[in-house]
Formats: structure tokens, C-alpha cells, sequence
């Protein structure tokens, strides 16, 4: 019986260690953190969003660089693959805003457990608390995995399933990229993706926790517009974060990297032309004619922004409404469909969600995730060159290639 060796236990190894088993293969699975899933747990703020109800092409997209790579993987395992998965092992779904699935128990552990049970029926012997440092190679062959401490397991296949560098405190602290580049594979730099932005503007921080439904938010790089999104954003301590800045910050740190002063220019009505929103201020100042400025925007805007937009506008707060000039509307309006802020940097890899960079995806092949320089060796998830947008995309991506890598591994 030929033996496969799973290293992580996140969303691709035990995806890929379950599979293995499937198929007939010895499964043995390291983790060096003493529980499985640690970083599912921490997914979607604890609900775990699952996948995305896209179709392929859209999934492929929702991939920058390369997505194409991911085609075959996806058409193997689909979304739709996936919810059958959890549904036939008696965890259901539910869709979301954005076309997101989240678990109806609204517990990522659940998933998790779904995912112990699927491994542990199937034979997968878990050894939790142990570090792989090493793939063993002979002949461009794997022959099994070394061990810290110095001991040894022989194995027919290795899927290196680590995940990234993003969220070291679950484990991913790049050891995968360590053992691939010893097998000899190139790794891509790695950077992060989908993480909040830290902004140049003081006013930014006195905003923190607000959070700003359906707005659209435009990307400015070098003076052009470089990428644009629409839905929810929220601002912290330090700049801004939410489904939408995560979204785009990739766009905006490949831009910084370019030396380019990068600003975002939220629109918080989008739904309104010009024309519209000026009637809306209208009507509002007319109902509130004998109040101040101040006293007058809270049906149009939350309170916290009020003083932000009145002071950038340089329109006295104690104004009254009846006074202000048509020159001062049109300044109010242009603010709240274009309130600029500078982005200085995005945050630190380790505050991102998901990691840029990885194994070369030209050094793996697609069908079946198997390395095309070493014989046996196989990578799942985030640990290659792979990173998408928020909504499910990459643990989509992980269980998908997870699914491949261990259906391949364990019928070679």
C-alpha cells in the first residue's frame, strides 16, 4: 500500500488528507499546531465563508495573475462539489449577501469537525504537534519527510499543504515555501493580500469602527483610476479595512510598490447622479432651514462623518442652513461623493487574510497539483502562488486544489 504524507492540517491538507484515504492510500497528516483547522477557525470572523456562488469563469477571475492556473482544479472540484460535500455529511449552507456560503450554524468549528471526521473515517492518522522540515528527495523522487528533532517517515507522495505567511499565530509562518525551495521549486515573494491600508489623513482614526454600507470606492494611482468596488468598507485606528479595501488592496500596494502616490475616493451615494444628491441636500436644508449646518445632515449622513465632511468642507459648523450659498452645497456634495483619503502603506503581512506569492504555479502541474520537478510531490492551497478576492474564493481554491492534489497523490 503506498503511503501519502499530508504537512498541514488547515482547509487543503485535510481536504487532500481525506481524499488520499479515499483512494486507498496510507494517509498519515502533520500539523504542528496540536489541533487541525486552526486557521478555518478564525475565517469569515468565526462563520467561515466556505465558497461563492460564482460560476468558473467568474471564480477564475476573482483570481489576479493566475487564476487560469486554478481552471482545472475548479472543474474537478466546484463550488457546487463543495456544498454538496458538507450538505451529504450533514452540514448545510446558507447564501449570503455577495454570494456567499457560510455554514447554517454560523460555527467554523463546524466545519472543522466535518473535516476531522471525513479524514478520520476514511484512516488518516493524525499526528498533531509534529514539524516536517523536510521533504526527503532521492532521484527526483520523494522518498518521505524528515522531522524536528531529527527522526524520519517514508512516504511514496509528500502534498505540502502550510498555507502562507498571513496570520503566523495559526501556524503559517512559511515553512512551506522553506521545504519547496530545498526541492528545488521557485517561490514567488511573498506579499499580502487582502489586507487593511493605513492612511495618511488624522481624521481617518476618529472615524474608528464606523462601518459604511454600499459605497463605491475608486482607485487612484498616479492620478489614474486604476480599480474600483462597491459595498462595505470600515474604518480602524489606523486607516480603513472592510470586504471592499481588502478587495482592493492588492491593486493598491502593486501601485505603491511603483513609487505612486495612491488616494481612494469613496462615493458614499452611489446610487445618486449629481443632480439627485443636490435635490436631497435641498430638500434636507429647506426641512431644517432655521437649524445649523451641523444639525442638518444627520438623514443624509451618520453622525460620526458629520464634523469630518463640515470640517473638510471649510463651511463654519455653526452656520445656519438658510445661509449657505449654493458654491458651499456643491462643496458638501462633491465631499460626500468623493471624500479622498492618502493611503501611506497596506499593513504587514501577518495582518493580512490571505498571502501573494508562493510556489511557482509554472513548477506545478494543474491537473493534478503535482510538482514538475520532483516525482511525489504535490502542493495544495495557499502555499502556491494563488491569492483571490474576499468571499470565499480561497478556501474555495484550497479545498479544490486540496481535493486534486489528494485524489492524484493517492492513485500514483
Amino acid at each position: 500500500m503506498k503511503t501519502v504524507l499530508v504537512v498541514g492540517a488547515g482547509a487543503a491538507g485535510l481536504m487532500a488528507a481525506g481524499k488520499a484515504a479515499e483512494e486507498g492510500a496510507r494517509v498519515i497528516l502533520f500539523e504542528k499546531n496540536k489541533q487541525p483547522g486552526k486557521k478555518i477557525l478564525i475565517t469569515g470572523n468565526g462563520r467561515c465563508n466556505l465558497t461563492n456562488e460564482a460560476n468558473l469563469h467568474e471564480f477564475v477571475k476573482s483570481f489576479p495573475g493566475n487564476g487560469p492556473f486554478l481552471y482545472s482544479a475548479f472543474s474537478t472540484f466546484s463550488n457546487w462539489d463543495l456544498i454538496s460535500f458538507f450538505s451529504e455529511r450533514g452540514l448545510e449552507v446558507k447564501l449570503e449577501r455577495g454570494g456567499r456560503f457560510f455554514p447554517v450554524t454560523d460555527k467554523a468549528a463546524d466545519v472543522v469537525a466535518v473535516l476531522k471526521k471525513y479524514c478520520l473515517e476514511a484512516g488518516v492518522e493524525f499526528r498533531c504537534g509534529e514539524t516536517v522540515e523536510e521533504v526527503i528527495i532521492r532521484d527526483s523522487h520523494v522518498k518521505g519527510v524528515k522531522l524536528a528533532g531529527g527522526g524520519e517517515e517514508p512516504g511514496n507522495a509528500v502534498i505540502i499543504a502550510t498555507g502562507g505567511m498571513s496570520y503566523p499565530s495559526t501556524g503559517s509562518t512559511g515553512d512551506g515555501y522553506r521545504m519547496a525551495e530545498k526541492a528545488g521549486h521557485t517561490i514567488i515573494t511573498p506579499k499580502p493580500a487582502l489586507v487593511p491600508l493605513e492612511t495618511r489623513e488624522d481624521w481617518v482614526k476618529g472615524l474608528q469602527g464606523l462601518t459604511l454600507q454600499n459605497v463605491l470606492i475608486k482607485v487612484i494611482a498616479a492620478g489614474k483610476p486604476v480599480g474600483e468596488k462597491s459595498g462595505e468598507m470600515l474604518f480602524t485606528h489606523f486607516g480603513v479595512s472592510g470586504p471592499i479595501i481588502l478587495t482592493l488592496s492588492r491593486t493598491v500596494r502593486e501601485n505603491l510598490e511603483l513609487g505612486q502616490e495612491v488616494v481612494l475616493k469613496i462615493n458614499l451615494k452611489p446610487a445618486f447622479t449629481q443632480e439627485q444628491l443636490d435635490n436631497v441636500i435641498l430638500r434636507d436644508f429647506e426641512k431644517n432651514r432655521r437649524k445649523q449646518l451641523n444639525n442638518s445632515l444627520g438623514e443624509l449622513l451618520p453622525g460620526s462623518l458629520i464634523p469630518v465632511i463640515i470640517r473638510l468642507s471649510n463651511i463654519p459648523g455653526d452656520k445656519p442652513v438658510h445661509q449657505i450659498s449654493k458654491r458651499e452645497r456643491l462643496k458638501l456634495l462633491a465631499l460626500i461623493q468623493g471624500l479622498t483619503i492618502t493611503i501611506s502603506r497596506s499593513r504587514p503581512l501577518r495582518d493580512a487574510m490571505v498571502t501573494a506569492g508562493g510556489v511557482s504555479v509554472k513548477e506545478i502541474n494543474p491537473k493534478t497539483m503535482e510538482s514538475k520537478l520532483v516525482q511525489g510531490l504535490y502542493f495544495a492551497g495557499e502555499v502556491i502562488d494563488i491569492d483571490g478576492y474576499t468571499g470565499g474564493f480561497n478556501l474555495q481554491a484550497a479545498f479544490s486544489t486540496g481535493y486534486v492534489a489528494g485524489k492524484a497523490a493517492g492513485q500514483m
